[in-house]
């Protein structure tokens, strides 16, 4: 093939693919919004998995104690969701909010720990980032905090005095 030839059906080629490819380009439109029974419908499940979520947060099944989250942090943003990832020492490594729910299942509640992308670990995250909305996330933030002691329960006294 000579050279003069050559340059031709290059040029040809080229053409052929810019046309092409500004036909797809053209084809190409950003995604429409969503209607507002779609948002709703959007908003409905992510609803329901905050309600599954709370559900288990407060649910000693998970354990095999009697001990539930909501033990230790009374609701989800208690866990301060807002710091993952970051470094645990329980864990002895940078974690995940859902690394340290499964570690709180298994070691002070005796339970068996949740597949990370099982929905009873997608709900509980989803309760426990809901329940923190409108805090500006900061991961790696300290906001580890002192347990508060249990002063009611087997062996404290079950008056007002024991209380307080």
């Amino acid at each position: 093939m000579n050279n003069r030839r050559f340059k031709t059906l290059t040029t040809a080629v080229v053409a052929v693919c810019t046309l092409a490819t500004m036909f797809v380009v053209s084809n190409v439109q950003a995604k429409k919004p969503f209607s507002g029974a779609e948002a709703e419908d959007q908003v409905n499940m992510l609803m329901a998995a905050v309600k599954r979520g709370d559900d288990l947060w407060h649910n000693p099944k998970l354990g095999t104690n009697g001990l539930a989250c909501g033990n230790c942090h009374p609701d989800g943003s208690a866990s301060n969701p807002h710091t993952w990832p970051k470094y645990q020492t329980n864990l002895g490594k940078v974690g995940t909010l859902r690394e340290m729910i499964n570690w709180c299942i298994s070691v002070p509640m005796l339970g068996k720990p949740l597949a990370p992308d099982s929905d009873d670990m997608i709900a509980m995250e989803a309760y426990a980032m809901y329940t923190h909305r409108g805090v500006a996330i900061a991961p790696a933030k300290d906001e580890q905090h002192g347990a508060v002691p249990v002063v009611s329960g087997p062996g404290y006294p079950n008056a007002d005095s024991g209380n307080r």
